[in-house]
């Protein structure tokens, strides 16, 4: 039984040590994306709202002595512009309520950021 105790200090590193990497990786990653955003032009295009959705994740945060199901929502709107391309944007709960599938209009986004989008 002692060398379960013996290999715990090893297992614990190997699995901290992933965990901070998986960090880092992700940051470097949002770090990118965001740079990548910003030396994009702003582009104006008449689109189509094809196709709303909404990813959920739930998790548990403690408050005082109790722990709490809260729940993080993120919202992507699909739009189809002329050439009869799509593209996935990442909208903010107002603008995903605001929108609905068939609209049309001005779509304004930079990279992969979603500015705004106008009703014609």
């Amino acid at each position: 039984m002692g060398f379960i105790f013996d290999g715990f200090p090893v297992i614990f590193g190997i699995f901290f040590a992933t965990v901070i990497i998986l960090f880092v990786v992700r940051a470097v990653k949002g770090t990118a994306q965001w740079s990548k955003n910003n030396a994009s032009p702003v582009l104006n295009v008449q689109a189509v709202v094809a196709t709303k959705r909404r990813k959920a994740d739930t998790h548990m945060q403690q408050i005082g002595e109790v722990m709490m199901p809260m729940e993080n929502t993120t919202y992507f709107v699909t739009f189809e512009v002329q050439s009869g391309s799509r593209m996935e944007l990442r909208v903010n709960g107002r603008e995903y309520g605001m929108l609905c599938e068939g609209d049309r209009g001005e779509l304004v986004f930079q990279g992969t950021r979603y500015l705004k989008f106008t009703r014609v």
